[in-house]
């Protein structure tokens, strides 16, 4: 179908629609001390409340691709926004962070519709020609999400309280609900000929990995991918915690640090005009190997201040920047066929791993720089090996598509 009413209006609220996530995850981190004094728990306690939403997340990539084409858009829409919005009003009633960890898995399992139905809407209302435009203008809106996000919740945080941002969260999504309900026209109708039965879904994922190229820049991807969930966690603690920054300040970081993400992602798009995308991905793993290791040696022997720390996540974000769009070209690239359910695969593997990775950061449990350094270095490390080992699998027949850059962001 293609829709001949506003496509302003609906790229506007797809993009609104993208950014439902973004927000839910950066929303609450200058919040996290406050958090952590309310229910009695230290910081990296509850920087496991990131790791749980980005598993729900995860899982949220593989069950809303089939639902959305079984029962259309907007019902799978309505009902995952009406998830998060009870979920993030019962954030504000944890009486412990175990509470909250698992509220926001189940945030998580809800909100994260807005971003598969926005994606899978582009087809609906925009024809091909138009279409890598439409992706490219989400990826850049869902990229500005982390500059504006911190710095709103530390705002809101200081001059009320902690639970308004999870409020904030709720008003977002019946915002949302609202503005689809009366603006955004229906897309593809349900097709009941998609099935939901386990055995047939497995057998098409597991079809999928058998791949070797999509193996190799996939895993690999996802590994270096992980590095920013791992920052995502863990930033709190370092700038807030051991650098005593406040919630302000920790927001103009994190905005600043966005910038090295987004503007490398945005660099690629001229870098691969002269490079090939298999060229690219391999140079960022290298710098991204060579950093971690400088970063955890200048760590470990106690010379990291500040300044030089944010220095250091800057060349690190740069890296997954450019490694994440040219992984993601390159894992679909051989296929012709289940490219949904492909994508699909790519982006939980992508979100999984970066949500099991960033779980040590809590684990740790303790105010200190190194547990984040050394989970960054370490998957780096073995996102290079993985790269390696693929490279010798596919023998040098990588297969390459004119398909336009995409990414998975948080």
């Amino acid at each position: 179908m293609r829709h001949t009413q506003n496509r302003n209006l609906i790229t506007l609220i797809l993009g609104m629609l993208a950014t439902v996530t973004p927000f839910a995850i950066d929303l609450y981190l200058p919040s996290f001390s406050k958090i952590a004094t309310h229910l009695g728990t230290t910081t990296a306690k509850v920087s496991l409340s990131v790791s749980s939403y980005f598993i729900g997340m995860a899982l949220g990539q593989l069950i809303y691709g089939p639902l959305l084409d079984r029962f259309g858009r907007k019902t799978p829409l309505y009902i995952g926004l009406f998830i998060f919005i009870l979920a993030s009003i019962a954030c504000t009633f944890s009486t412990s962070v175990e509470v909250l960890i698992t509220v926001r898995f189940i945030q998580a399992l809800g909100g994260s519709v807005a971003g598969v139905a926005a994606i899978a809407m582009v087809k609906d209302f925009f024809p091909p020609e138009q279409g890598a435009k439409i992706f490219a203008m989400l990826i850049l809106t869902i990229g500005l999400s982390p500059l504006l996000a911190p710095t709103i919740g530390g705002y809101v945080a200081t001059v009320m309280d902690w639970k308004a941002v999870f409020f904030l969260l709720a008003l977002i999504a019946v915002f949302a609900i609202t503005i689809v309900f009366l603006f955004l026209p229906e897309g593809q109708e349900p097709d009941k000929t998609v099935s939901l039965r386990f055995m047939p879904m497995m057998k098409t994922y597991f079809s999928i990995l058998s791949d070797p190229q999509f193996f190799t820049y996939t895993l690999s991807g996802s590994f270096a991918f992980a590095t920013l969930f791992i920052y995502v966690a863990g930033s709190p603690i370092v700038f807030m915690e051991l650098f005593h920054v406040s919630p302000q300040v920790y927001g103009m970081i994190f905005a600043f640090l966005s910038v090295g993400f987004i503007g490398a992602s945005q660099l690629n798009i001229f870098l691969v005009k002269k490079f090939s995308s298999h060229n690219i991905f391999r140079f960022a793993l290298i710098v991204q190997v060579i950093a971690g290791i400088v970063f955890l040696f200048a760590a470990w022997s106690g010379w990291m201040n500040l300044y030089s720390t944010i220095v250091m996540l800057f060349i690190f974000l740069s890296c997954v920047g450019l490694i994440n769009p040219n992984a993601s070209v390159l894992a679909l690239a051989p296929f012709t066929k289940n490219v949904g359910s492909a994508a699909a695969m790519m982006g939980c593997s992508q979100i999984g791993i970066a949500a099991l990775a960033s779980i040590g950061v809590g684990m740790f449990d303790t105010v200190s720089i190194l547990p984040m350094i050394v989970l960054m270095s370490g998957t780096a490390v073995i996102a290079l090996i993985l790269f390696i080992v693929g490279e010798k699998k596919m023998s040098g027949k990588i297969v390459i598509t004119e398909s336009s850059n995409t990414t998975v962001m948080h």
